[in-house]
């Protein structure tokens, strides 16, 4: 994924909205109609939400007769969590050091 279409994927992963639509299709795939049932919004708001997740690669919207059943595409998010992964050893580093600190402070306690 070129850091291009990753800052579409974090910009798509930015609205409240879209990450509601986005776990609720990780139950199964669904139609605009049952992914706006819980927001106080129109049917084309939705569809511009989809829109923006469908360009970001993050759904597929399918055919089926009458019905166009939406479903998660999982792999965006996978590239998303490789790409935050590249920051663990960071977040390990002061997490050790925080621990090292507290320790220090815990036994300048205990020393007369």
């Amino acid at each position: 994924m070129a850091n291009d279409q990753l800052s579409v994927v974090f910009a798509a992963l930015a609205d409240p909205t879209r990450r509601a639509i986005l776990a609720r299709l990780a139950e199964g795939e669904a139609t605009v109609g049952e992914l706006a049932e819980p927001f106080e919004m129109s049917l084309p708001a939705v569809s511009k939400h989809l829109r923006v997740l469908e360009r970001a690669g993050l759904i597929t919207r399918g055919r089926n007769a009458q019905w166009r059943p939406c479903r998660l595409q999982a792999a965006p998010l996978r590239q998303v969590a490789d790409w935050v992964g590249n920051y663990q050893q960071f977040f390990d580093d002061s997490y050790r050091r925080l621990d090292d600190y507290l320790d220090r402070i815990r036994h300048q306690g205990d020393t007369p």
